[in-house]
């Protein structure tokens, strides 16, 4: 193992654009085989060549830069992904309803009958049963 220390020392190794593109060459792999279209699989090889390349890489600066874009772009889509989680974690215990007047996402306790719920953003009243 003390060789590949040696080898790896310097290189950028494995990073979240790295795991995506053999993520995304896996799947295209697995859909070209399923499909039957060995052009699908081919292509495959483009993502994981890239990967393999940004992995064994000696210009770290470069790949850090590149993963740097590639999580921004990718946060968007991660924060959604946390809301949505976060929301079946708490259906058991919360509900959750949208203001009529600016459509802000609020949540209240569930089990609590009928109740009156005041926007924070705009005061604006209602009632909901929870």
């Amino acid at each position: 193992m003390d060789w590949l220390k040696k080898f790896m020392y310097g290189r950028s190794g494995g990073d979240q654009l790295s795991i995506f593109l053999f993520c995304i060459s896996i799947l295209l792999t697995l859909v070209g085989q399923i499909v039957g279209i060995s052009l699908l699989i081919m292509i495959s090889y483009i993502p994981l060549g890239i990967a393999i390349y940004r992995i064994f890489s000696k210009d770290v600066q470069k790949r850090r830069m590149e993963n740097y874009k590639f999580a921004i772009l990718m946060s968007p889509l991660y924060a959604k992904f946390k809301k949505v989680q976060n929301r079946i974690t708490c259906a058991k215990t919360h509900k959750y309803f949208k203001c009529t007047k600016c459509k802000t996402a609020l949540r209240v306790p569930k089990g609590k009958g009928k109740i009156m719920v005041t926007c924070p953003k705009c005061k604006l009243k209602f009632s909901r049963k929870t």
